[in-house]
């Protein structure tokens, strides 16, 4: 079998393994059992004559053959969508832009992006969704979003080790705060030391996140008294008198009245990053619309 024989079914599915990053993953987002994502992969190595997947205990790894499979794969999938609209009497979707981003952007700049589009290009169509960094990563390397507004943090390594290197652009750096509840016996001040933070009780990401929420900097094991996912139930525990949590500075405007955010002085300084991540290659016109935009939301966050 050769690779001109591979299947567009085929290709479809080794783009979602490697958006993914797992078969489990792949097969839930496409419908599909397990075991059909793995013929349909075993199909493809056939044909490619290669592994094209690095099986690990904690998902797969593309090999060097499947950087490039995946490089066209992605294309052939555009190009075969892009004609199937054109065959349904619709027009081709050149204005149109996929974002991803992560929880704390899509609370903040993504929204004043959007708001920023309509009014200066409106004929821009914007798909967005949520997910981790790592996942947004292997999203933009496997062509299923244009742009990824991320975080980043010290020692601000690149986002992954596959070549070429991103493109990437920092777009604001600020230092992680603390929020507490209005009437708590830290929020009396201005800002919070770190001395004060040794004790407490704190509310942190869910279980494979679990320090996210805590004060990085502890000489402490911290006492972690709940656990949520979302920013905004997180906030309300605060507000309720539940513990304390770390929140990104461009939160502060955000947070639900009984809630102050506090930055935290001695001890190392704790920043955190937000970037915007591209494929290496030229931007078509919309998507360097969304970019602009998604830049200017980001310095007027930065001015409030």
């Amino acid at each position: 079998m050769a690779f001109t024989d591979a299947s567009l079914v085929a290709l479809r599915v080794f783009r979602e393994v490697a958006e993914r990053g797992t078969l489990t993953a792949a097969a839930s987002a496409l419908g599909y059992t397990q075991s059909a994502v793995s013929r349909q992969i075993a199909a493809l190595e056939r044909a490619a004559g290669a592994p094209l997947l690095e099986r690990r205990h904690d998902g797969v790894r593309l090999t060097p053959a499947g950087r490039i499979v995946l490089r066209r794969a992605a294309d052939v999938v555009d190009q075969i969508d892009a004609t199937a609209r054109e065959l349904a009497g619709l027009p081709e979707e050149s204005g149109h832009v996929r974002l991803g981003w992560f929880a704390t952007a899509g609370a903040v700049i993504v929204p004043r992006a959007l708001a920023l589009l309509r009014e200066t290009h409106p004929a821009i169509t914007v798909t967005s969704r949520e997910g981790s960094s790592p996942a947004l990563v292997r999203a933009l390397r496997a062509g299923t979003i244009d742009l990824a507004v991320l975080a980043s943090v010290p020692p601000y390594r690149s986002l992954d080790t596959e070549t070429p290197p991103l493109r990437v652009q920092v777009l604001t750096e600020r230092s992680l705060c603390v929020a507490v509840p209005e009437n708590h016996p830290l929020a009396h001040g201005d800002y919070l030391d770190v001395a004060d933070l040794h004790g407490q009780r704190w509310i942190a990401g869910a279980a494979q996140e679990l320090q996210m929420g805590a004060w990085p900097g502890l000489a402490e094991r911290p006492v972690i008294a709940h656990t949520a996912r979302d920013w905004l139930a997180k906030l309300q525990l605060v507000a309720a008198g539940c513990g304390i949590t770390t929140v990104p500075r461009m939160l502060a405007p955000t947070v639900p009245p009984g809630v102050r955010v506090l930055p935290v002085r001695g001890g190392p300084s704790e920043n955190r990053r937000v970037v915007l991540a591209r494929l290496p290659q030229p931007m078509p016109e919309p998507v360097a619309r969304v970019a602009e935009a998604i830049r200017e939301a980001t310095l007027e966050t930065d001015a409030r």
